[in-house]
């Protein structure tokens, strides 16, 4: 049996948190949280995740920054990154982060699960 797979999700909207990781979990998915992202080269290297979920707007450095250094490091830039935000621009915000897919808040569970699976086969 293969280890499932891993989502790391950088998220400091408790709620959403724990939306997004009821979710995950029921479907089959093993998911590590952090609420804050200056920690993110430890984070990753410690939870070896196979997506990661960021949000716009979390704390100390932000979720372009954040995904700007993950993205600059040969060991992680594999790393499928959706950047997930409120934001009108979350476009141009992804694309400028350097993440692969975005998904806008709110978003349907659905669309989660779409953009989950299309990164990660299970």
């Amino acid at each position: 049996m293969s280890k499932r797979k891993t989502v790391l999700i950088f998220e400091d909207d408790t709620i959403i948190l724990e939306v997004i990781t009821v979710v995950l979990t029921d479907l089959g998915f093993h998911v590590e949280v952090s609420e804050t992202s200056h920690d993110i080269i430890q984070k990753v290297e410690a939870t070896e995740p196979d997506l990661i979920l960021m949000d716009n707007w979390i704390p100390n450095i932000g979720g372009v920054e954040a995904t700007r250094l993950l993205k600059a490091d040969d060991r992680f830039k594999h790393i499928p990154v959706i950047y997930v935000s409120a934001n009108n621009d979350i476009e141009s915000l992804a694309v400028r982060a350097g993440a692969d897919d975005f998904l806008s808040k709110p978003f349907d569970l659905d669309d989660l699960d779409d953009i989950v699976n299309k990164y990660i086969e299970r």
